[in-house]
């Protein structure tokens, strides 16, 4: 099993940034994505972004396009959401997941674990 543990959430005002992180563990040895989903007050989860383990295949939602960037740091088992030009309507609790096998990366079917998540709010 492969825990995850996100950090780096908060409150921010519109127009700001905040880098998320997402620190894995466990059965790390057989991965193949990691992503973020965010889940607002009343709505479905819904996917963000999405980065492979191995080679540089990401792949984002059209509305965070061109303001976040997913990364990954494969020696300490970590990957990071760099968010810029936040809106409120970003606000959300923020989920990290891992997936082991291939699978589209947009859907949750595709991630076999999940982490806490961490509050984001941005003020208007």
């Amino acid at each position: 099993q492969v825990q995850l543990v996100e950090s780096g959430g908060g409150l921010v005002q519109a127009g700001g940034s905040l880098r998320l992180s997402c620190a894995a563990s466990g059965r790390t040895f057989s991965r193949y994505a990691m992503g973020w989903f965010r889940q607002a007050p009343g709505k479905e989860r819904d996917f963000v972004a999405a980065i492979k383990w191995y080679g540089s295949g990401t792949t984002y939602a059209d509305s965070v396009k061109g303001r976040f960037t997913i990364s990954r740091n494969n020696a300490n088992n970590t990957i990071y959401l760099q968010m810029n030009s936040l809106k409120p309507e970003d606000t959300a609790v923020y989920y990290c997941s891992a997936a082991q096998r291939m699978g589209y990366l947009g859907y949750q079917s595709t991630y076999d674990a999940w982490g806490q998540g961490t509050q984001v709010t941005v003020s208007s």
